[in-house]
Order: C-alpha cells, then sequence, then structure tokens
C-alpha cells in the first residue's frame, strides 16, 4: 500500500492506493491559509494516524518549487510557513517509512497524466497546467525529466515580451494564460459588452472566476469569448512552440482549472502550435485535454 499526498494552495489531498496509481481511499481537505504549513501538517499527521496498514512508499505533489532529491521545500507562493521545510524528513520520522518522494505538483501531475492518464500511450510527454499559476512538467518514458537544480519546467515563466531598459516591467505566459490573467481580461471587457452579452450575463456581478464562463458563453455563440479562447489558444501555442523545440514531446497535455474551457481551447492551441514550429518539425505534436482532472496529482504522487 502506498500513500498519495497533494499539497496545494486550496486543497489537500491524502489517499491511499496501489504502485499502478489506483486509488483506494481519499481524505480531502480544504486549506487554511491563515493556519498556514502548520494546519496542513496538522491535518496529515492526523490523516496518517487513520491509515492502519503501514505504507511502502509515500509520494507528495507540492504546490511550490522543491529540492527532490533531498525533499525540502523551496516556498510556497499561496501558504506561509514552507520555506526550508524538510518534508521528506517530517513524514519520515512519523511513518518509519524510508521510500519518500517530494516532488513539485506540476511534475506529478505530468507524471499522473503520462502513466495512467490521457498521454498513457506515449513515451514523450508534456504537461501544462493552467490554474492560478501556469506551470509544466517534462516525462520521458514514464520518468520525470529533471534538469539541474531546481529543475522544474516552468513555462509559465516564459517571456512573450521580455522586460527592458525603459521600465517596461514585460509579460510571461502565466501573465497571460492563468486563471486570475483571464479573469482579469474579462472584467476588462465587460464594460464594452452590450446587455444581451451571454459572456456578460453568465459572469454577472462575479468578482474572481470569471473564466469559468467562457465555455457555456461559447456554446452560445458569444463572439467574445471565442476571441478570448482563440487568444488563450494562441499565446498558449507560442510558449508551447519552445517546448516542442527543445524537447520534442510526442503528446502536449492541457491541464488545470482553465482547460476545463475543453475542446474549443484544445482545438485552439492546435491550430494555433504549426504557425510557431519549424517545418522540419512538422507535424506538430499532438494536443489532449488532461482526463484525471482532480486525481491527477493524488494518482501521480502514489506512482512516484
Amino acid at each position: 500500500m502506498r500513500i498519495g499526498i497533494e499539497i496545494g494552495g486550496t486543497k489537500l489531498q491524502i489517499v491511499t492506493g496501489d504502485n499502478n496509481g489506483q486509488i483506494i481511499h481519499r481524505h480531502r481537505f480544504a486549506v487554511d491559509k491563515e493556519r498556514g504549513a502548520t494546519g496542513i501538517l496538522e491535518t496529515i499527521e492526523e490523516t496518517l494516524r487513520q491509515v492502519a496498514e503501514t505504507p511502502t512508499a509515500i509520494g507528495v505533489g507540492f504546490g511550490g518549487p522543491v529540492d527532490w532529491r533531498t525533499g525540502r521545500i523551496a516556498t510556497s507562493h499561496q501558504v506561509p510557513g514552507w520555506g526550508g521545510f524538510n518534508l521528506a524528513e517530517w513524514l519520515r520520522e512519523r511513518t518509519n517509512v524510508d521510500n519518500i518522494r517530494i516532488e513539485n505538483d506540476a511534475n506529478v501531475a505530468a507524471l499522473g497524466e503520462a502513466v495512467r492518464g490521457v498521454a498513457s500511450s506515449f513515451n514523450q510527454v508534456f504537461y501544462v497546467t493552467l490554474g492560478s499559476g501556469v506551470g509544466g512538467g517534462m516525462v520521458v518514458d514514464g520518468k520525470i525529466y529533471h534538469g539541474a537544480i531546481p529543475g522544474e519546467a516552468e513555462i509559465g515563466h516564459l517571456w512573450l515580451v521580455p522586460p527592458d531598459a525603459s521600465g517596461n516591467p514585460g509579460q510571461t505566459i502565466e501573465q497571460t494564460c492563468s486563471g486570475w490573467a483571464v479573469d482579469r481580461q474579462i472584467r476588462e471587457l465587460l464594460p464594452q459588452l452590450d446587455a444581451d452579452s451571454p459572456l456578460k450575463r453568465l459572469v454577472g456581478n462575479t468578482v474572481g472566476g470569471e473564466a469559468r464562463s467562457l465555455h457555456p458563453a461559447y456554446e452560445q455563440s458569444d463572439p467574445v469569448a471565442r476571441m478570448l479562447i482563440e487568444q488563450i489558444g494562441s499565446v498558449l501555442a507560442f510558449g508551447l512552440s519552445h517546448v516542442v523545440h527543445l524537447f520534442h514531446p510526442q503528446a502536449i497535455v492541457l491541464g488545470g482549472g482553465l482547460s476545463l474551457i475543453g475542446e474549443p481551447l484544445r482545438a485552439a492551441v492546435r491550430t494555433a502550435l504549426p504557425r510557431f514550429v519549424m517545418s522540419a518539425f512538422h507535424p506538430a505534436p499532438i494536443v489532449l485535454l488532461a482526463k484525471l482532472g482532480e486525481d491527477a496529482v493524488p494518482v501521480g504522487a502514489l506512482l512516484l
């Protein structure tokens, strides 16, 4: 029996399962940011006491940069109190389990989708998560690819417009394609839309999470929703073209909350990608939508 743990900015998941990534039991908790890392650790410790069988291994997908060799957390950009904390050592002291792996959650989700998810028939898979941030992970022959430490595939920090000496701060993929960035774009457009706009009607007075209205507005033939989805797809395809030129994955998987826009977003990325990829590397990789959903990180954690 293995234990898989997902530590995110909004949710904590602790699952038991087997070495094939099959989840047997699940515990899900909302993260209280005011309690910080201490609150999360207390919840993990209390939950582990309820597991009757001694696990053979523990895998963790952590929402932030980590040193995967030592299990030490660099930081969390969403929950305070994690900086410099050795999570692997803490878990080992409380479980007496030697086989413990800590990885960035995007890497872990990439592993889940590449081995047990939508891309299980491919050997080289790049996964991009479109959530509150934009992250990535590369899996080759069923194993997470690591470069030099910290070794994460931080596609969200690729520059679309570089900063310059005149004070222009530049713009990254994360600043354009993350959930909060798309929410902001929608908020800025709403005052310009007609009262009968499906997008305007669906968003209503919502502040935060406006991107969730894009797919239903698209289904109602809203031209602004279509324009935004095509724009997001084009920018994301431009960023992914660098991944193609550097790593040549067979498949690219779109995951995270924004990927719930679904087929319109996948089609927009797939249509735009060949424009940015040199002809010698055509056809461009297949673009897929993640299928594990909320299970991506827990399944990947079991597989670690």
